[in-house]
């Protein structure tokens, strides 16, 4: 299981192991990762889920899709180049050390 490093706004960080094909934003609620509300479930409807992803990990994620770049154009902190959801994020062997950054607000 890769494991995941959260820095939250204040610069708190918490290292969670995720499964391979759960998404990071799951990984986060089952783990206590706190500032992720998701409070669409992962339907990438409410961009309560927004992170910040390490530059060095950017080339591991999926295209952004047309609902994920919507959602994000609506975020309650500033979007920013390496602003995803973490609902559209499907952890592969890949991530192993990804570091994403919460933003200050979530809504």
């Amino acid at each position: 299981m890769p494991n995941v490093t959260f820095i939250d706004a204040a610069g708190k960080s918490k290292v969670i192991d995720c499964a391979v094909g759960t998404s990071l934003m799951r990984s986060a609620q089952l783990n206590g990762v706190t500032g992720i509300y998701a409070e669409c479930s992962g339907q990438k409807m409410c961009a309560t889920c927004h992170v910040y992803v390490a530059e060095e990990f950017l080339h591991t994620l999926p295209a952004i899709s047309e609902d994920e770049n919507d959602m994000l154009d609506s975020t309650a902190s500033d979007r920013q180049h390496n602003s995803r959801l973490s609902c559209a994020i499907i952890i592969q062997p890949e991530h192993e050390n990804l570091v994403v950054q919460l933003p200050e607000f979530q809504r």
